[in-house]
């Protein structure tokens, strides 16, 4: 009997052996298959926007198709579930926005923000841009604030969800100036633009990436940008703190996710990838054209800024008392 369990022991240990060799052996050859990658907002705004370029780069360099699949829905909850229901072994990540980092104080989340996501890396940020319908009768920064305060509740800005990024940018501006304008939320940029061009809504605190063609075109007037410098896209737009508002700092930053448990060598090789493609000319050029520029961080960075933006986001929403009813 001894020498049987002794046997089944052996056999067991070589089993588990085999095991670890074979899923060693799969880590060391990601990737072998095409990879999903999870966009939570509706195509045409600025995430699908930067993961198609990431997604194209990724398989020019690696020789796997990268497929961008848009799952809007949520405030990009539904996204964000689908990724984390997905087997962590790297073929299916996600990109998403500083939403992430609004979502858990506002909701309660069929995931945790921090624990069922594994950061892979940041890859661009920007500044948010103030733009208005043409028939606004407003050409800077002052004019619109005076014409905002004279018409209290009527001027209705959109943005891509109660709570997201772009709404937390309008009610600090509604808190630092005085005024008050009524919050519209849609589902992504794709479906604002239609909307902001045809005087729908009157105003968006827009991601540059998205607004900058419609301002050079014509179909929208800039007022001014976040940040410490103007944008060389649009260097005639001033900054807020240049047209005289300080302290005006809310900034979206876009991310890639993997499910958590991704093993650390998949996210390394990942993260080393992100930053090779982020650091191309023609990658930088493409986003410095539209207002963006690139963001790399490693994926422990990552990981400290997305908890440092849940805290100074949940700042911001309890002062204006942000609600999803509201």
């Amino acid at each position: 009997m001894t020498k049987f369990f002794t046997a089944m022991g052996r056999i067991l240990t070589a089993a588990v052996l085999l095991a670890i060799a074979g899923f060693t052996a799969a880590q060391q050859s990601y990737p072998n298959k095409p990879i999903r990658f999870i966009s939570p907002f509706p195509p045409g705004g600025g995430t699908t926007i930067v993961a198609r370029l990431i997604g194209q780069k990724l398989t020019e360099s690696w020789g796997q198709q990268v497929l961008v699949d848009n799952r809007p829905g949520g405030n990009t909850i539904i996204g964000s579930e689908a990724l984390v229901r997905s087997a962590p072994d790297g073929y299916t990540i996600m990109i998403q926005a500083s939403t992430h980092a609004t979502n858990p104080n506002l909701l309660a989340l069929p995931y945790d923000s921090i624990k069922d996501f594994a950061p892979v890396a940041t890859v661009s940020s920007n500044e948010y841009m103030l733009v208005v319908n043409p028939s606004i009768p407003a050409n800077n920064l002052q004019e619109f604030i005076a014409l905002a305060k004279s018409k209290p509740g009527q001027l209705n800005f959109a943005s891509t969800g109660t709570g997201s990024p772009q709404h937390l940018a309008g009610e600090l501006f509604n808190i630092m100036t005085g005024v008050k304008m009524q919050h519209i939320p849609y589902k992504g940029s794709g479906q604002i633009l239609p909307d902001l061009i045809g005087n729908q809504v009157q105003l968006a605190f827009m991601n540059p990436l998205n607004a900058v063609p419609h301002v050079k075109a014509g179909q929208l007037k800039a007022i001014a940008i976040s940040g410490d410098a103007r944008v060389p896209a649009l260097p005639q737009v001033p900054t807020f703190t240049e047209a005289g508002l300080t302290g005006f700092d809310v900034r979206n930053w876009y991310g890639v996710f993997a499910p958590a448990a991704t093993p650390k060598q998949i996210i390394d090789k990942l993260a080393n990838e992100i930053a090779r493609i982020m650091a191309l000319p023609d990658i930088r050029d493409k986003l410095a054209s539209q207002g963006a520029e690139p963001f790399v961080t490693t994926p422990e960075q990552f990981a400290a800024l997305i908890k440092a933006d849940i805290a100074k986001f949940g700042k911001i929403i309890k002062t204006a008392n942000i609600r999803l009813d509201k």
